[in-house]
């Protein structure tokens, strides 16, 4: 056997390893047969809330459970082909096996890494807020820019975009724009983003044709599903209608159907402008729900996966990457030190690297932390 075929077949036995490891899978088939006993108990819907939480529970660990197998499974057969066509000089078929191993790596790669997605609120939906920050209009074309580059990366993972509020830059970009991002651990994967992005280029916007340096900031936080109750009391919010700025033309509202939600005790403000007034109120009560419930995921486990300051300012000093295309190509994550030179890559939604980076930064964090409270 080839050296380098023996390697991916060691790399697929390390991923295995990590996988089973994250699912505790000498007590798996244990844990799936007792959720099985409740699902099957005729009282389970008593309690809708319970209920569907065992049921995201249990369908998390089949699915874990059988990925683990089918990987184990086609890892046994296909290492036994390449062992048994080369002893037998089947070219072709040695070459189709060490195909599907490659293959059966990069998936078994993939799984490890989302393996690792197993946050309180990792597999939910997402709202993104994107905010221009200093730089002028360099910066609300910045912000337009990472919009797009955020859209992008959520069409390739084929989650659902559904854009909830902007707000347009006088000369062009926007100033802010908020997303929901609905598919499954779309918040897990997204939560990293949170942050100051800088970028450094000519500006198309400078005669001179000078280097610009623009700040936006992202912020990320899970959507609130129904077994998670918020409690808002009404003396707590006040509620504003507003005619919304869109991005011109036929997108501008012509009537005071926009919402802004504000929250007095933490001065937390959200928006909505589509046309409906009560989709409005819904959407902005929804978001509000989620970023209340972000600030308490932040206060309970503020050593990972810190936010950046909402009020804080987007300039130097706070960004957590760089975006440089002139004088050079570069993108680099300045908390990983992901990099990479394909920059037109990542403005086209090619993320997965800087996040994954970021998760296994965070979940090695965690584990450190844990091992300290434990001396």
């Amino acid at each position: 056997m080839r050296a380098e075929t023996q390697s991916t077949i060691d790399a697929i036995r390390k991923s295995l390893t990590l996988l089973g490891q994250r699912m505790d899978w000498e007590t798996a088939p244990h844990r799936l047969e007792e959720m099985n006993a409740m699902i099957e108990a005729g009282d389970l819907w008593s309690d809708p809330a319970r209920a569907q939480k065992l049921m995201r529970e249990r369908q998390a660990l089949l699915d874990a459970v059988e990925t683990y197998r089918r990987i184990s499974t086609d890892l046994e057969a296909n290492a036994e082909m390449v062992e048994l066509a080369g002893e037998e000089g089947d070219a072709e078929l040695v070459a189709e096996s060490e195909a599907n191993l490659k293959a059966l790596a990069e998936m078994a790669a993939q799984k490890e890494l989302e393996a690792l997605l197993n946050g309180e609120a990792d597999g939910n939906d997402t709202f993104l807020e994107i905010n221009a920050g200093a730089g002028g209009t360099e910066s609300c074309d910045w912000a337009s820019m990472l919009a797009r580059m955020y859209v992008r990366w959520a069409e390739k993972k084929g989650y659902e975009v559904e854009l909830m509020s902007e707000s347009a830059g006088e000369e062009a970009g926007i100033r802010s724009a908020a997303y929901k991002i609905s598919g499954h651990n779309a918040y897990g994967w997204l939560k990293s983003e949170s942050g100051v992005h800088r970028l450094v280029r000519i500006s198309p916007y400078d005669s001179a044709a000078r280097r610009h340096t623009s700040f936006s900031s992202i912020w990320v936080y899970p959507v609130v599903d129904d077994n998670i109750e918020i409690v808002i009391p009404d003396n707590e919010i006040r509620i504003d209608t507003y005619r919304s700025s869109g991005a011109g033309g036929q997108h501008v509202n012509t009537t005071d159907s926009a919402v802004r939600i504000t929250h007095l005790p933490t001065g937390i403000v959200v928006t909505s402008s589509e046309k409906s007034q009560h989709q409005n109120r819904a959407n902005a009560m929804a978001a509000l729900k989620s970023r209340l419930y972000q600030a308490e995921l932040d206060r309970r486990n503020a050593a990972i996966n810190a936010q950046h300051d909402a009020k804080g300012d987007a300039g130097w000093g706070n960004q957590i990457r760089s975006y440089v295309l002139q004088p050079y190509q570069m993108v680099k994550d300045l908390r990983t030190g992901e990099e990479t030179s394909d920059t037109q890559g990542v403005l086209d939604g090619d993320l997965d690297a800087f996040m994954a980076a970021t998760l296994a930064l965070d979940v090695a964090g965690k584990s450190r932390a844990e091992a300290n409270s434990e001396d």
